[in-house]
């Protein structure tokens, strides 16, 4: 007589849970971060620590030996004389009459368009918007003729422009900056605006706030980290720009600052080092601003980031 064996089926046996990171693999991990960082970071930096390092050395020194090579001497008499050989002082201010009311009217055009495509929501908003970024794809030099043309032909009044148009005038530049601006900060802005909370200008509406108390005294104190991180880079690009002044200013004496160094190159011999300190010393400027932008600029990059 045989037995009835009934056997049960063997369960599954249970994976085996995941290995959690050690913290020495975490932090094998993070020091592999922050040195691939730091090589990143010293790459961008070579040629301006290379510059400042020429800059403190005579040209006799680098010529003998190299630039590479450990110095003998150091001192701040380049930079005395590229100052004064340039007359970047002078330079200086003009590029501040450019640089600062065309960083002012493009993050304030740009802001009301911005608030009339992102909370308002006018019919046509989102085309609008589009033909603002598209502008940005335009490149500069297709325009140069038709500007040039269109500029001797403008006129200005005695007090605003020594040429009675609007060709080798502080405005010509400051409209041509405006222009090519704007679309780049309408996109941003118009960006950041719509991470704002809605129920905000509701409360307003409901508390009888008009469409400017909406936008001047709710919406752009918000959007203070995006002005300023758009503040530093207008600044940085106008400052920085050569070719427009080069095309529409003939007056040596009206030409930005990145004009002053042509000063420092000699006809048949250029110093090479103290070119190098007059390249610092015109960068000095943005990187003041942005030291004391620092804060909301990186706060203007990262709000946002972590929102679904």
């Amino acid at each position: 007589m045989t037995a009835d064996i009934h056997t049960t089926p063997r369960s599954a046996a249970p994976a085996p849970p995941a290995e959690k990171p050690t913290g020495r693999t975490r932090r094998r991990g993070r020091f592999g971060v922050h040195l691939f960082l730091m090589a990143v970071t010293l790459g961008f930096l070579a040629p301006l620590l290379l510059a400042v390092y020429a800059s403190l050395r005579p040209y006799e020194e680098t010529a003998k030996h190299g630039y590479f090579s450990f110095p003998e001497h150091l001192s701040f008499d380049y930079y005395r004389q590229a100052y004064s050989d340039s007359g970047m002082g002078k330079y200086f201010t003009n590029t501040l009459l450019i640089a600062v009311p065309a960083v002012l009217i493009t993050l304030f055009l740009a802001a009301f368009v911005a608030f009339a495509v992102s909370r308002l929501r006018i019919r046509g908003g989102m085309i609008l918007l589009m033909f603002f970024t598209a502008g940005n794809l335009l490149p500069p030099q297709v325009l140069v003729t038709p500007l040039y043309v269109l500029f001797l032909k403008i006129p200005l009044p005695w007090w605003m422009s020594d040429s009675l148009t609007l060709y080798d005038s502080y405005w010509a530049i400051i409209i041509v900056n405006i222009g090519f601006q704007v679309g780049f900060c309408v996109f941003v802005l118009s960006n950041f605006m719509r991470t704002l909370p809605q129920e905000i200008l509701e409360a307003a509406i409901v508390d009888g706030a008009g469409v400017w108390t909406q936008f001047w005294r709710i919406t752009l104190p918000l959007c203070r980290p995006a002005l300023a991180a758009l503040a530093t880079l207008e600044f940085t690009w106008i400052y920085n720009d050569f070719l427009w002044a080069l095309i529409f200013i003939s007056n040596p004496d009206k030409l930005p600052i990145t004009s002053s160094l042509n000063n420092l190159r000699g006809q048949f011999f250029t110093d090479y080092n103290l070119l190098a300190a007059g390249s610092v010393l015109v960068a000095l400027p943005t990187v003041l601003v942005f030291l004391l932008l620092q804060r909301h600029f990186i706060a203007g990059l990262t709000l946002g980031s972590s929102k679904g």
